[in-house]
């Protein structure tokens, strides 16, 4: 029997994983629920439970991802471009209280700040980017970063579409019902996208172990 490659990982590994993953989104929906129960006044507004942990989910999904890059130096092209894409959905998140506090559409301007130099990197080092997403395509955490991009700027959006939601309320129609619903599904989305970051960092690591090695 061949040995098994660096990034592969048992049944049991696996299954503990499935396991923490799922307790982890039930703990989220519980969150919401006790959130719409116990904090009427800030419900899904920026101070509430919702929102405050979609930005922890993204701040954390950064951290994971700068420690990818810096630390374990593991496909740093492609984690550039992971880096710049959900840092800047984190300061998208925070448009209330930069426009508040700042200025209006001052995220547009931190977003360009981001994204535009990391896309040149990476377009600049087009080859290497190549290279290792050939790699990052085909792992768990590509699948589930993919899987919580649909649903947090695809599905929750088109789910979202007042339009849909006057239909369906006609006239009973109040903006928090499609609201709640849209902010939902997006922390579903970041959720997944966490999952995804925090894959890759034990997969990183795994790869920097195999590397190290004799």
């Amino acid at each position: 029997m061949s040995p098994s490659p660096p990034w592969a990982i048992s049944f049991r590994t696996a299954l503990l994983r499935a396991t923490l993953y799922t307790l982890a989104i039930g703990g989220i929906a519980q969150g919401g629920y006790l959130e719409v129960l116990y904090l009427p006044e800030v419900r899904y507004t920026e101070l509430g439970f919702t929102e405050f942990t979609q930005t922890l989910v993204l701040a954390s999904c950064c951290a994971l991802l700068i420690y990818v890059r810096q630390v374990l130096k593991v496909w740093p092209t492609v984690t550039l471009l992971l880096l710049a894409f959900i840092s800047a959905s984190l300061v998208r998140e925070q448009d209330y209280f930069l426009d508040h506090y700042v200025a209006d559409n001052t995220w547009k301007f931190v977003v360009a700040l981001i994204v535009l130099p990391s896309l040149a990197w990476v377009i600049l080092h087009r080859q290497r980017f190549l290279d290792e997403f050939y790699y990052y395509s085909n792992t768990f955490s590509f699948g589930l970063f993919a899987a919580g991009v649909l649903v947090t700027y695809i599905f929750s959006r088109l789910y979202g579409r007042q339009d849909f939601w006057r239909a369906v309320l006609e006239e009973n129609y109040i903006r928090d019902f499609k609201d709640i619903a849209e902010e939902a599904i997006e922390l579903l989305g970041y959720s997944l996208i966490l999952f995804a970051m925090i894959e890759l960092l034990l997969l990183a690591r795994r790869l920097h172990r195999a590397r190290l090695a004799p």
